[in-house]
């Protein structure tokens, strides 16, 4: 506690604060944003009313803290994005400049109906912030962005989407063959029940991948603020892992960030579910649960290696997967195309708010 009392007594401790405020804020808002990739199919085939759909989603958005914490035993994505940017060139104004590019994005793509990318636009904001800090991409010869954990990350805009179409596309395919002899009416009952353990699946996944990326946004301020202003030893030791030590320390962060993602879902956003449940192909009960479980399985793997993607690409490269199994004109590709682009754009549109932020929030500071 008297540790907390002392930050409000200096500047670099009371932005600290605000970031860690705003990064809360941001997690929620990507709760809220995302909430679509876990409900919309089961809303949109009536398996669940879209409040039961978000509770459902919520809590096992919460419960993946659990699965990461005690089955997982780490929380790698958090890492990753700590270090996606060198320490070199992170300040507190930086991840304070991308963490408001990053709302002011979510927003707009909210309000426009879009499923963006949450953790691209986070991912931009910090690199643009970083960019704009360092005067350049290179000074000195010395990188500003740590490429071998930042490429993954945009080799998978498109291999989480692709990787989840594969997958939903050869599900789809076996579950098909299957049921070929069954009767219609008792698998379709059948599937709607499934529907429920496929959208706690892939919620599992969403909250296990989404909620450590503010985790590592709040890492990189707190190791930056014990590292140069705090200067504390524990964070000072050679070769220590510093994400680790924050993680230990700042416990309860990994904590409310589970907690407010799950909240942000439980507030729904409505004008994407009706983009990814009716606009991208027309999905039944059977389509959701091969679309969730593809889903599920592309999050999972990819929260084993650390890579952080995007669960709004991989559900919607999913839907497309079982969309195809029917006839390539079951997909609205219209809709997709304008899905690609925004995916494209999310990252470098994200990282010139950021430097624009950063530059206003440094003149006037």
């Amino acid at each position: 506690m008297d540790f907390f009392l002392g930050m409000f007594t200096n500047q670099a401790g009371i932005m600290l604060m605000i970031i860690i405020v705003l990064a809360l804020g941001f997690d929620y808002i990507n709760g809220f944003h995302d909430a679509a990739n876990s409900i919309a199919t089961i809303v949109t085939t009536k398996v669940l009313t879209p409040f039961q759909a978000v509770l459902w989603a919520a809590a096992f958005n919460f419960a993946a803290y659990f699965i990461s914490l005690y089955i997982i035993g780490e929380f790698k994505i958090g890492n990753t994005i700590a270090k996606s940017v060198n320490e070199n060139f992170i300040s507190l104004e930086v991840i304070f400049a991308g963490l408001v590019a990053a709302i002011i994005w979510n927003l707009l793509t909210w309000k426009l109906g879009i499923p963006s990318s949450s953790s691209h636009t986070l991912i931009g904001g910090f690199i643009g912030a970083a960019v704009a800090h360092a005067g350049g991409f290179a000074p000195g010869g010395e990188d500003v962005i740590v490429y071998s954990k930042v490429i993954p990350i945009f080799l998978f805009i498109f291999g989480a989407p692709f990787l989840g179409m594969i997958l939903a596309y050869f599900i789809t395919v076996a579950i098909m063959w299957i049921c070929r002899n069954g009767n219609s009416h008792k698998c379709d009952t059948w599937f709607k029940r499934l529907q429920l353990v496929s959208s706690a699946l892939f919620s599992l996944g969403h909250g296990g991948n989404d909620a450590q990326k503010v985790m590592g946004i709040i890492g990189a301020a707190v190791i930056f603020y014990h590292v140069n202003i705090d200067m504390d030893e524990a964070y000072l030791i050679d070769g220590v892992d510093t994400f680790k030590v924050f993680v230990e320390h700042w416990w309860w962060v990994p904590l409310a960030s589970f907690i407010f993602i799950g909240l942000g879902t439980l507030s729904g956003g409505w004008k994407i579910v009706k983009t990814m449940g009716s606009k991208i192909t027309k999905v039944t009960p059977l389509e959701g649960v091969a679309a969730e479980t593809a889903g599920a399985v592309a999050l999972y793997v990819t929260e084993h290696l650390g890579i952080p993607v995007s669960t709004t690409h991989t559900i919607t490269g999913s839907i497309i997967g079982v969309g195809v199994t029917k006839r390539i004109s079951a997909v609205r590709w219209g809709v997709t195309i304008n899905l690609l682009w925004a995916w494209v754009l999310t990252i470098p549109v994200s990282a010139i708010i950021a430097m624009v932020v950063y530059y206003l929030i440094t003149f006037f500071m």
